[in-house]
């Protein structure tokens, strides 16, 4: 029997390997990973402010989800780009720096980083959650704890106002990190940028997030609300704050493709646009967005011994990291 199940064992294993080493399948599980990553930090920060003011605080909130952005660049920004947020990927396929058949693996990987990130949160303070709230997982209130998990509008906000605030700081994000990543402009310093974002993601919380609690980001909102859903939290979860739960999803790819446009356009080099073969436009629109400098050996489109980054020419030329 030992002689036929190695038989069996050995190729597969060879498979599984080949499979894993996909693009696609390493693109998917790198923004799952990163994600994840950024996820557990930013939750975890926010359950320690609502569950117990003397270990936790809004900075902690801004620094949790700040640096766990630097976290997740740092886990996959050379294979992925690291978005870790579908507003970004959005962006850089309408921009034309990312094919569109990346972006629903991309949106996928998140999607279920996000969630699994919020299933691990649930249950590492499950206890916690209930002490706080009685045993009632409630949406609004004084012992709400739903907020873990998701963006809620204040009293103070309206539905459209809310919008309009997810979508200019959206854009302020994607403004601020093409500037970071410009080459031809002012960036960060080599192998700071990851650290550079996560500040800048820190800045937007500590200034701009009260009005909306800063969502700027489909990922980081929808699959932790989903999971309070089928988590015991109910329909409540979309329909309080006017349905705010829709906000989320659509003002941040409306922002950050507009951040994106303004940037490119009052910034931008205004030099003329290259004519560009197909075999061109392959090497253009795959990683065309990164989070950090991608010189594995899976990716030939970059080389460790070439920029990976190209001058903001067109809206169609390479950009790198595009993280949350």
């Amino acid at each position: 029997m030992q002689p036929s199940s190695r038989m069996v064992s050995e190729p597969v294993l060879p498979r599984i390997h080949a499979i894993l080493q996909k693009e696609s399948v390493r693109e998917f599980l790198a923004e799952f990973l990163s994600t994840y990553v950024m996820m557990v930090f930013g939750l975890g920060s926010v359950a320690h402010m609502v569950l117990d003011e003397k270990h936790g605080s809004y900075l902690g909130v801004n620094i949790g989800f700040g640096f766990g952005v630097t976290m997740g660049a740092h886990v996959a920004g050379n294979i992925s780009g690291a978005h870790m947020n579908a507003a970004v990927t959005f962006a850089s396929c309408a921009l034309g720096r990312m094919s569109w058949r990346k972006y629903p693996v991309y949106v996928l990987g998140q999607f279920l980083g996000s969630f699994t990130a919020a299933a691990t949160i649930y249950g590492l303070f499950y206890r916690a959650i209930l002490h706080f709230s009685g045993g009632e997982l409630a949406v609004t209130g004084p012992q709400a704890t739903a907020g873990i998990f998701a963006t809620y509008l204040p009293e103070h906000m309206t539905l459209w106002w809310g919008f309009l605030n997810e979508v200019v700081l959206t854009g302020m994000l994607q403004l601020c990190i093409l500037a970071i990543t410009d080459k031809e402009n002012n960036p960060a310093l080599p192998g700071t940028q990851a650290l550079v974002i996560g500040i800048l993601v820190t800045i937007i919380g500590a200034s701009l997030g009260m009005n909306t609690g800063y969502a700027i980001n489909p990922s980081r909102d929808l699959p932790p609300r989903f999971f309070t859903f089928i988590a015991g939290w109910g329909t409540e979860v979309f329909r309080a704050g006017e349905n705010w739960w829709w906000v989320p999803v659509v003002a941040p790819p409306l922002g950050a493709y507009i951040g994106g446009i303004v940037y490119l356009v009052f910034i931008g080099s205004r030099a003329p646009r290259e004519s560009q073969g197909p075999e061109n436009s392959a090497v253009s629109e795959d990683h065309g967005l990164t989070a950090l400098p991608k010189t594995s050996s899976h990716f030939p489109v970059m080389s460790t011994n070439t920029p990976s980054v190209q001058p903001i020419a067109t809206l169609s030329d390479s950009m790198p990291l595009e993280s949350f």
